[in-house]
């Protein structure tokens, strides 16, 4: 067996966030070749993160954030098992993290789940009309739409999103590791995101309309 030197350990640690004795044991695995045992790490952490999938999380933070000097603010509620875990510092920086890309984003969901029929059939009809427009064969449309539907849910499901702080992962990858590391199951369950005056215009408009509308029928 190939000797593991300490700085092939410290360097895997580093780059994973993996265990001393887990890094060792991927080395030893692969024979020291560093990108295989990350990808060794990986696969063991989502084979273990998938069968935390199912506990219960009723622990947790709420956090708060406020970008662009108050123009942008969310509120993230984030779920672990324990009140040991939600306490540790780097359950706190990955509650951050979700929170910024909120702010950053702009997600409508948590999960594609979570999208209602409707808004889903409506998405469908709209792209469908483009397609149709675009001039494409009847038969080749609905597999067009079901490849733009796929990219509506990557834009506006958060777990779908790119991670704004590495977009070689999903934020549902980034929570799967973040499982696989700290060893209990952790969720998101909801948020909230406001941005100064958004909205406002429209609210605006329909006020003058039924004004409008108001004026004439008197």
């Amino acid at each position: 067996m190939a000797e593991i030197s300490a700085a092939l350990v410290k360097e895997l640690r580093e780059r994973t966030g993996a265990g001393m004795m887990d890094c060792k044991r991927a080395l030893a695995e692969v024979k020291g070749d560093l990108e295989k045992a990350i990808d060794y790490l990986r696969e063991k952490g989502l084979a273990a993160a998938a069968k935390k999938a199912g506990r219960i999380t009723a622990e947790g933070l709420v956090e708060s954030y406020i970008h662009g000097g108050g123009r942008i603010g969310v509120l993230v509620e984030v779920n672990c098992e324990t009140d040991f875990v939600a306490k540790t510092d780097e359950f706190r920086i990955l509650v951050r993290d979700i929170a910024m890309q909120v702010a950053a984003s702009r997600p409508e969901y948590v999960r594609r789940e979570e999208v209602p029929g409707e808004v889903i059939a409506r998405e469908k009809e709209i792209l469908a009309a483009q397609a149709a427009n675009e001039g494409k064969p009847e038969k080749i449309i609905q597999k067009m739409v079901e490849g733009r539907i796929e990219k509506f849910f990557k834009e506006m499901c958060l777990l779908e999103q790119p991670f704004i702080k590495n977009p070689d992962i999903t934020v549902g990858q980034l929570i799967t590791e973040s499982i696989a590391r700290i060893g209990e199951n952790i969720s998101v369950r909801r948020f909230v995101r406001y941005e100064l005056g958004e909205g406002l215009q429209k609210r605006q408009n329909d006020f003058a309309a039924e004004v409008a509308a108001a004026a004439k029928g008197s």
